[in-house]
């Protein structure tokens, strides 16, 4: 499966280009600067969520396929993937 064909990615992608419009439209507009801010902080968290959902889809999807599983005391390592990524 490739990351076009991943409904959660796509939809946080369109989340975020909705957002980035209406700071557009503000600004355009000359409405309030933090109005804009705060905006401008929903842009980026769709954006952050959108490259979390990418990364995770292609744990899901890229890597665990080629990863040897390491037992199951250690768990695999696209398990371990997985947690770091919420990190990012």
């Amino acid at each position: 499966m490739s990351h076009a064909s991943d409904p959660a990615l796509l939809a946080r992608l369109r989340r975020a280009e909705g957002h980035l419009r209406a700071v557009v439209t503000m600004v355009q507009e000359g409405r309030d600067c933090i109005s804009i801010a705060q905006q401008l902080q929903a842009v980026e968290a769709a954006l952050v969520a959108a490259k979390r959902e990418m990364i995770q889809h292609h744990i899901d999807h890229c890597l665990e396929d080629r990863m040897p599983e390491q037992g199951a005391a250690g768990g695999s390592l696209a398990a371990e993937l997985k947690t770091l990524a919420r990190y990012l």
